[in-house]
């Protein structure tokens, strides 16, 4: 099983979602000097080109597009859009493979946001359909997360049952996710961790619950970068295993994981 870079792991701290890029008529000066360049551009897509996906049986794409190809109008500079086949555990996958891209962007300085709520139809790509989009635009360092443990989160017993794991509970619980929804749980039993996907009635934001729904599928795979990141970083191996996310239950097991050390 192939392991995601540990090079990303220091910008758990430091990326952020940046809800609005100010406006870019206001920021000509700094992105004439600072923008992101066309060099960054291409380390962009040779680095997606190179991410570990959780699913290597599921083709995807990313694709760097002009804010004019989609309705999101946030200041960014450009958009990446992603594209998967349809197969079972797609958006997770996409989710997997796109926080490593998030993870990037910050060590880059460039700031990302994650947009689901585009209302231009997007056409496939590559015989590929269209998933979501980050928006990007770069940004001064200042501008980034100082202190990650100030963000909102949801208490750690409402997202972890057991003992707790040094370097990886109190950590795994600033995943990014849709209108901060955090739709995860893990179970610790001794050696073993299982992670749920849980589906709350709750309306959460201003998005539809049905659409909250899809995007929590690839919430669990930007938890499972997470995750898996920080177990890397404390020198804990372990092997994984994947179920199939198709079940309309509270709690949805997606993965299973046993310690080694």
């Amino acid at each position: 099983m192939n392991r995601i870079s540990d090079e990303f792991y220091p910008m758990i701290f430091k990326r952020k979602s940046f809800h609005v890029f100010k406006d870019p008529a206001t920021r000509k000066a700094y992105r004439d000097e600072y923008g992101i360049f066309e060099d960054e551009l291409k380390e962009i897509q040779k680095s997606y080109d190179s991410l570990v996906p959780l699913y290597p049986g599921i083709r995807t794409a990313m694709r760097i597009a002009e804010n004019e190809e989609t309705s999101c109008e946030r200041g960014q500079e450009k958009v990446l859009l992603f594209y998967s086949e349809e197969k079972p555990n797609a958006l997770a996958n996409i989710g997997y493979l796109a926080e490593q891209l998030d993870l990037k962007l910050a060590s880059l300085n460039i700031g990302a946001l994650w947009f689901g709520l585009n209302k231009k139809k997007m056409p496939d790509h590559d015989g590929l359909k269209y998933v979501i989009m980050i928006a990007i635009g770069k940004v001064p360092e200042k501008a980034f997360r100082k202190d990650m443990f100030k963000a909102k989160r949801k208490e750690m017993n409402e997202i972890w049952e057991g003992p707790l794991l040094e370097g990886v509970s109190e950590i795994i619980r600033f995943a990014p996710s849709a209108c901060n929804s955090q739709p995860w749980k893990v179970i610790r039993k001794g050696n073993r961790l299982d992670v749920y996907r849980y589906r709350s009635d709750k309306k959460i934001g201003v998005m539809p619950q049905d659409g909250l729904v899809v995007y929590n599928h690839i919430d669990i795979g930007i938890f499972l970068c997470f995750l898996e990141l920080c177990l890397a970083h404390q020198g804990i191996s372990f092997h994984r295993t994947l179920f199939d996310d198709d079940r309309d239950e509270t709690m949805n097991l997606v993965a299973g994981y046993q310690l080694n050390g």
